[in-house]
């Protein structure tokens, strides 16, 4: 599809550069590429030792190595693919290859089989919290190709492969190195979305404020059955419209208690919903504080007594939380720099609900 698209646009007059880790890399895109501009002759030139194919219309497609980013320097493209990026440096793509496309206002489409939650896992998770906005995430997994002889290759390697390679190479899925700290997410995702309260059922809910960098994030638990039925992620609103989406989600679930987050700007916030009759417990975010609460979501998720739903932020955001040792031996949790843990703080919000002695959550019972 990248092959297709790059030469596509070098056709039409575009400066492209597909760009790879190493120069044997390339060998497999070479070919392509010879291939399919052999039937069109003299018109169009190839030169196999600079690998630059060049077209009638001016454009042309040349093909770059991240490990000797020297020939990318300088240049200006409008469109740049960047074949199996997780393999090469943050820096190559953020301070070499990110400035080639400023001139042209180019594009960049990033290609690769996952390597467990670098700096590719970080563009993608941003692109898929984008919403409609100038980027893009999609996955293709292997075993989904229609082909009989994939689809044999995907069965076998099910039975020869370790699960954590079966679901990087063949599923496309990025897995933790082993340095994160919630396990079980997946075998967790099993939950399905809910619109309002079933009768018989009691509910919680976790809120985390944001505005503009940060979201807001609206989590509510069945506590009756363990399982998270709603979420909602906004930002960019004000905050008069964002009590809004809490007053729908608390009428359509009426939780027993609404856990918020008072720090900063939540301190007003919990005000005004204290004055409409919600049932809020204001959470202060202390390292302490926070310390109790992922531990006890963690516990939640090692001993499967929480199931979630499988929202690919959550579920990104999950995976990739982080812990650092401090001098003091407690550990400091965050989300790696440039990722948001909002939705797993609503998440662990909402599970304190669920946790704390005093509180007893009471059953929806209907015409009360």
């Amino acid at each position: 599809m990248a092959g297709t698209f790059a030469l596509s646009s070098a056709n039409h007059g575009g400066a492209v550069a597909w760009v790879v880790p190493t120069y044997k890399n390339a060998r497999p895109v070479w070919r392509f590429c010879e291939q399919i501009v052999g039937s069109l002759g003299n018109r169009v030139t190839t030169n196999k030792t600079d690998r630059l194919i060049e077209f009638p219309s001016g454009g042309f497609l040349g093909v770059y190595t991240a490990d000797n980013d020297v020939a990318l320097r300088g240049e200006a493209f409008d469109l740049v693919i960047v074949d199996e990026a997780a393999q090469i440096g943050p820096e190559t793509f953020s301070d070499v290859i990110l400035p080639t496309l400023a001139d042209r206002d180019g594009r960049c489409i990033l290609i690769s089989t996952p390597k467990g939650l670098n700096w590719f896992y970080l563009e993608y998770q941003a692109a898929l919290g984008a919403g409609g906005g100038d980027r893009a995430a999609f996955t293709a997994p292997t075993s989904d190709n229609p082909m009989p002889t994939i689809r044999r290759a995907a069965e076998m390697a099910r039975e020869r492969v370790s699960e954590r390679t079966y679901q990087q190479e063949w599923l496309a899925e990025f897995v933790a190195d082993g340095a994160g700290v919630f396990r079980k997410v997946r075998d967790a995702a099993t939950s399905t979305p809910l619109v309002a309260a079933e009768a018989g059922h009691a509910y919680a809910m976790g809120i985390d404020w944001g505005k503009y960098e940060d979201y807001t994030v609206i989590t509510v638990l069945d506590v009756t059955e363990r399982r998270q039925v709603y979420l909602e992620r906004v930002n960019q609103i004000d905050y008069p419209r964002q009590l809004e989406r809490v007053q729908a989600a608390r009428a359509a679930f009426r939780p027993t208690l609404v856990v918020a987050e008072k720090n900063s700007i939540g301190d007003p916030l919990i005000d005004f919903l204290r004055q409409g009759g919600v049932p809020v417990w204001p959470w202060v975010a202390t390292n302490a504080s926070k310390h109790a609460a992922i531990e006890a979501l963690t516990v939640a998720f090692d001993h499967g007594d929480l199931r979630i739903l499988s929202d690919p932020i959550q579920m990104g955001e999950l995976q990739a939380y982080q812990a650092e040792r401090l001098p003091s031996g407690m550990l400091r949790y965050s989300a790696p720099q440039g990722m948001h843990d909002d939705t797993v703080m609503a998440l662990a919000m909402a599970w304190q609900a669920t946790i704390v002695p005093a509180y007893e959550p009471q059953p929806i019972r209907w015409g009360r």
